[in-house]
């Protein structure tokens, strides 16, 4: 069988569309991939209350991730005047590119970076896995229960034998 050749199996680019125009982010070198692999692994562990390594966040610092992640779009972002907040979600979305796959790159990259966006919504889930259904049944007219009819009398026991 062999193997086929790597280059022509990996799809090594994502194409960003932004302001009407394609910007296009080419796969990073392999130090900057484990560059921000460390990165965004350590920023996971400070998000969960963990102790992130301080020198992995320091090396983020020293260098300019954002200009790194998009390769020679970023200098065409800047050159476009395209906004900070564009030029930013196109880093993030390389980010996660980078760290995951080019599914979560879309994913993120169509929910415009929002986390509620990001998970499918309660009713969807529910239906997913068959949960029981809020909706009322088909006796109910509002949803509601009635009092409970109060008991007449103390019934048989109270009585008296003929």
């Amino acid at each position: 069988m062999g193997f086929d050749a790597l280059d022509e199996l990996l799809d090594e680019l994502l194409e960003l569309p932004i302001g009407g125009k394609i910007y296009t982010v080419p796969a990073p070198s392999a130090e900057i991939g484990l560059r921000t692999q460390a990165l965004i692994n350590a920023a996971a562990v400070a998000a969960d209350g963990g102790r992130a390594d301080e020198q992995v966040l320091g090396d983020a610092a020293e260098r300019d991730l954002y200009r790194e992640v998009l390769g020679p779009a970023h200098d065409e972002l800047v050159g476009d005047g395209v906004k900070w907040p564009a030029l930013k979600h196109a880093a993030i979305t390389s980010m996660v590119w980078i760290a995951q796959d080019k599914t979560a790159a879309e994913r993120y990259w169509n929910a415009a970076g929002d986390p509620s966006r990001l998970a499918p919504n309660r009713a969807a889930r529910r239906n997913r896995s068959g949960a029981a259904s809020s909706t009322s049944s088909r006796g109910s007219t509002s949803g509601t229960s009635t009092r409970p009819v109060p008991a007449r009398g103390k019934g048989k026991k109270g009585r008296k034998p003929h």
